[in-house]
């Protein structure tokens, strides 16, 4: 198996159709249940281990939870119509200073599902015309439309669920 890349060092094309907004929805909407599948029946012992100054799988997911924030921040900015995407803290810090791995599993993946199915729904009911509004995204620099940044969230789900796995095939 490979390497997840590192997230940074990813580049985004969004040349895709506003019209796989429904699709993109959906896809966001599994999230919580693929989490959900991929850490059931694991041990706490393998949830909350650190490897190399890394985050462990638990804080993986609590990083999840961490981000919807932000995800909501930017669908905000959508609906507000303004000049930039709200920066993320690249530092991480929220996730640092979580404490996750002090929390109970169950906890983290349950406040991940509201947030989740809070941001899906809002974005479902917005207007028709707000998937084509397109904002400057301030690490990229480049901009981006609400359906360009639903499947950023996405991928940046897909990251850490591959993360998560990895660590879990690691034992």
């Amino acid at each position: 198996m490979t390497q997840v890349p590192q997230w940074f060092e990813r580049k985004f094309e969004f040349s895709f159709p506003a019209e796989l907004l429904p699709n993109l929805c959906m896809r966001l909407r599994g999230t919580p249940a693929r989490l959900e599948e991929i850490l059931r029946e694991r041990s706490r012992e393998l949830l909350i281990r650190r490897t190399q100054q890394k985050w462990s799988i638990q804080e993986h997911a609590g990083h999840l939870l961490d981000l919807e924030s932000l995800w909501s921040a930017r669908v905000d900015d959508f609906l507000a119509g303004s000049s930039q995407l709200t920066a993320a803290d690249l530092s991480n810090r929220k996730t640092d200073e979580a404490k996750h791995n002090a929390r109970e599993m169950n906890a983290i993946l349950s406040d991940f599902r509201k947030a989740r199915l809070r941001l899906v729904d809002r974005v479902e009911s917005a207007k028709p015309g707000l998937s084509s509004r397109t904002i400057p995204h301030p690490r990229l620099q480049q901009p981006m439309r609400l359906v360009d940044h639903l499947y950023f969230a996405a991928e940046h789900d897909d990251h850490h669920l591959a993360r998560i796995w990895e660590s879990i095939a690691a034992g």
